[in-house]
Parts: structure tokens; C-alpha cells; sequence
């Protein structure tokens, strides 16, 4: 996210208080909402404000979440669109170009409304607009009757790059999947190290390195290991991060990990084996997204687990269950 303070602009005094604000919209398939919330929760500590936004005072870079859709940086709200009109007659860009945008979340306008704001805000600016490919983008949003003014950040949205890996399963975990998974586990970077004991093909791992956590991954499965390592230097990632090794004979201790139980369409995983893994997770981390196939509330607590939340994803007929545990 490129800083506000990279270009050479000032903003005059608003109806703001001192706190930093940022405003975030989201969006996410039907399928995933309940995963959705669950990630957004953990990344700002709170659930969402409306059904597409959430307002902050925590600065989160929208390219770590796969479901945030735009982030602004507020500096200027209003009671009307009148009144941010006049306060960004304010607003200095000398030499940065711009142009102002309205976001489609929050309060529900028509098509010509949305330009006419764009106007007359733009309109008292002073600042050369361009609206091609501006050096910074302006954001304005309208929540409840109150606007919201500010520089307007999209995501690049890289990781969408992950979808076309080597090697996968049909069943794997899809990219937008695994990186929620691993901001579930680790909302706050600062320096976590990840485990991905039953690792498959990679996928965790790929969106924990893209966003730079420390992680590494075991498997069982020397096949699986094989094709996580392509895929990981397939992105220019490290491959030696992966290895040949059953989860209960790890050793060490980890800020958190995520386990994807194994699982057999056709046939039942059994369940004291579940238990071994699920205690071995126990040892190496205290903090733990698990993903099942089928209810696991109680043998999460016979194994030490607490259930922090719970939700539930969908593929085609797929469905998987998400338990964030500490």
C-alpha cells in the first residue's frame, strides 16, 4: 500500500477528531460469507459495521484479506455531500493529479447520483484531475447519511496468481480458502511463525510466504511433499521449507498453525487417529485453525482445544468446517 505521505499533498482542517480512521468494503460469494466475517473479525477485532463495510481505527493492508475489496484512509466526513464538497475546497495536491471515486458500499445511490458527487467534489479540489491513471485516487462514501472523504486504496489482489499452481488436488484448498485460513491463524504478523503439519500440495504455505510469514510444512504423503515443493519454487518460494514427516513425531513449538485433517470421500478417517493428530497439534502450537469434514466440537475438547469460533465453506457439494481453537 503505497503511502499517503509519498505524494505532495496536504489536506486543510475537517470535522475529523485526531484518531486515524479507515474505512474498509468487502465481498465475498454467499458460499463464504460466514468465513468472511470470521476473518474480518480477527483482523480487526471486530465484526463488520454494514453488509459490504467496516470502519477501523487498525490500518490493515486490504491485499491481506481475499475478501476486501477497497480500503480509504479518511480524512474529511461530513453530514452532506455539501459539506465535504466545501471542506475539500481545502484540500492541496499541488502537483499530484487525481480524481475522485464513490464507492458502491454504504448507502445506495443511482448511476448519474454517483458521477454528480464525484463532480462536485472534484470540482473543488485544487489539483489537476486525471482520470485515466492518477497519482492518487480519492474515495468518497456515504454510511448511515454521514460522507466520508479520503485516499482510496484497491488491493492488487497478487495471490489471485495462486490459483494456477502446478500441481493441486481437485478438493484442495482454493487460494482465497487457504489465505483466510492463515490470517485466522496469524491476524497479526509480527514476526509468527506458521506450522502447516498435513501441508498437501502447499497452498497455506504459498499465501503465508506471499504475505511474509515464517512458515513451514510437513507431510506424510511423499507425492504431496513433491508437488508443494514444485508449487513453491514454482512462486520463488523457499522449498526446503517442506519435508517428508509424520505430524506426531514433530518436535518444537510454533505461534500457530493450520491443520487440514485428512480426509477420504470414500472412507472414514478414524477417529482415534484423529485424536493423536489433534494432540500432537496440541504440543507444537496454542493457537490453531483446523479444517474437518464432518463435526469435531467434541473431540477438540477431549484433545485441549478451546473453540474460539466456528463456521462452515462450501465447494460445489464440498462442504468444510473451520474451527479457529486456542
Amino acid at each position: 500500500m503505497k503511502n499517503t505521505n509519498d505524494y505532495d499533498m496536504t489536506f486543510g482542517p475537517s470535522s475529523m477528531s485526531d484518531k486515524s480512521s479507515y474505512l474498509y468494503t468487502y465481498a465475498c460469494h454467499e458460499t463464504e460469507r460466514a468465513l468472511c466475517l470470521m476473518e474480518l473479525t480477527e483482523l480487526f477485532g471486530q465484526g463488520p459495521d454494514g453488509a459490504d463495510w467496516l470502519e477501523s481505527e487498525r490500518r490493515v493492508d486490504p491485499d491481506r484479506s481475499p475478501f476486501l475489496s477497497a480500503s480509504l484512509d479518511v480524512k474529511m466526513t461530513g453530514d452532506s455531500i455539501e459539506s465535504i464538497a466545501e471542506q475539500a475546497g481545502r484540500i492541496r495536491l499541488n502537483q499530484t493529479t487525481f480524481k475522485v471515486v464513490c464507492l458502491k458500499a454504504g448507502d445506495r445511490f443511482s448511476y448519474d447520483q454517483l458521477r454528480g458527487f464525484e463532480r462536485m467534489v472534484g470540482g473543488r479540489i485544487e489539483g489537476t484531475a486525471q482520470m485515466k491513471s492518477p497519482d492518487v485516487t480519492l474515495g468518497l462514501i456515504s454510511l448511515n447519511g454521514i460522507w466520508r472523504l479520503g485516499v482510496l486504496h484497491e488491493p492488487e489482489r497478487a495471490w489471485l496468481e495462486h490459483k494456477r499452481k502446478p500441481q493441486n488436488y481437485s478438493t484442495g484448498l482454493s487460494s482465497r480458502v487457504a489465505r483466510a485460513l492463515v490470517n485466522l491463524a496469524v491476524p497479526r504478523i509480527n514476526g509468527a511463525t506458521l506450522m502447516d503439519p498435513c501441508c498437501g500440495m502447499g497452498n497455506v504455505l504459498i499465501e503465508a510466504f506471499s504475505m511474509g510469514i515464517p512458515a513451514e510444512g510437513r507431510d506424510i504423503n511423499p507425492l504431496a511433499v513433491r508437488g508443494a515443493r514444485a508449487n513453491l519454487r514454482h512462486y520463488g518460494y523457499d522449498d526446503n521449507k517442506v519435508a517428508v514427516q509424520d505430524m506426531n513425531t514433530l518436535h518444537g513449538h510454533y505461534d500457530a498453525a493450520v491443520l487440514d485433517l485428512p480426509y477420504n470421500l470414500c472412507s472414514v478417517f478414524p477417529e482415534d487417529e484423529q485424536l493423536r493428530m489433534l494432540k500432537s497439534l496440541r504440543r507444537l502450537s496454542d493457537r490453531a485453525v483446523i479444517v474437518s469434514t464432518e463435526p469435531l466440537r467434541e473431540q477438540l475438547t477431549d484433545t485441549g482445544w478451546k473453540v474460539l469460533s466456528h463456521c462452515t465453506t462450501r465447494k460445489g457439494s464440498f462442504v468444510r468446517d473451520i474451527w479457529l481453537c486456542e
